[in-house]
């Protein structure tokens, strides 16, 4: 009668000697993960879908669909057009780094007295830039860049690029040290992805006449492909928390509004979070497709 009942209990015995321990191993980080990602990343979607109210007994929950969502874009003036133009600031921002990245790292990589000393002072911005650093030096006018304005450079940028991307250009050069600032980790990752270059490969092309620029072309750039998508998602990532994010702004400003609320903040949150999985996931698909390309050719 409890033959069963006995084969169960074996076949449970065994499936926990089998994943018991690895189990128990992962159990603290499971822990972890539910309670500090899905859990909150389930409660922001909870609440998105809902007009929040702040009572006496604690939030008030009201449901309403996808109506914050579509209030985004129909109803809120100010959210379509800081994302737009938070975007076209980025896909300026993000080239200018990690060009300006490759370009540093390139010299850094070469042997000369003191290296490690200019490695170091690129990276110090990373250190001292934090958050409420960059807050400050913002509202200070820190890294501002008064040659546009010097130089009268405004009608010249209207005329090449036109009044739609005029600002976002402008905005673009006003800010380029602080932009630059941004590149310590990239210039850390370009240098790591050069010395996985054998220098066999330098030395039999230069015996075959290959000048320094062919070099860089031929050997140094094709190997770096996977290091400047690495820096480019880094790049995107990092830029989308910027402080001085104008949605993060409209965002935490919509989360103590009376008529729009936590509900309403956290679906401007989803839809931020949206366009930020997109454009990363064009990055990744471009990039993939690059290193494809490239096997199948070599």
């Amino acid at each position: 009668m409890n033959k069963p009942l006995d084969i169960a209990r074996q076949r449970y015995l065994y499936l926990f000697k089998k994943y018991g321990v690895g189990m128990l191993f992962m159990l603290p980080w499971i822990i972890g993960f539910s309670a500090f990602v899905a859990y909150p990343v389930g409660y922001s979607m909870f609440m998105s879908l809902h007009k929040v109210d702040i009572g006496p007994d604690g939030f008030q929950y009201h449901w309403l669909g996808l109506k914050n969502f579509h209030d985004a874009f129909v109803v809120d003036n100010e959210f379509p057009i800081d994302l737009i133009s938070f975007f076209q600031q980025m896909l300026l921002m993000v080239p200018i780094i990690v060009i300006f990245a490759l370009l540093m790292s390139l010299m850094l990589n070469q042997k000369f007295p003191g290296r490690f000393i200019y490695r170091a002072i690129f990276f110090l911005p990373v250190i001292f830039a934090t958050g409420q650093v960059l807050t400050e030096l913002f509202a200070q006018g820190a890294g501002d860049i008064p040659f546009v304005d010097q130089y009268n450079l405004g009608p010249l940028i209207q005329k090449y690029v036109g009044r739609e991307f005029a600002d976002t250009v402008m905005y673009v050069l006003g800010k380029v040290i602080l932009i630059l600032w941004y590149s310590g980790v990239q210039i850390l990752i370009f240098i790591a992805g050069f010395q996985t270059i054998s220098p066999s490969i330098y030395e039999a092309v230069r015996i075959d006449g290959a000048s320094p620029w062919d070099s860089f072309w031929k050997i140094t750039l094709p190997a770096s492909v996977p290091f400047i998508s690495l820096n480019m998602l880094y790049t995107i990532i990092d830029l989308f928390t910027f402080p001085d994010n104008p949605i993060i702004k409209h965002i935490k400003n919509n989360m103590v509004k009376i008529d729009t609320g936590y509900g309403y903040a956290n679906a401007l949150a989803w839809i931020y979070f949206g366009f930020i999985f997109v454009l990363i996931a064009i990055v990744m698909w471009f990039f993939s497709r690059s290193m494809s390309r490239r096997s199948v050719r070599s």
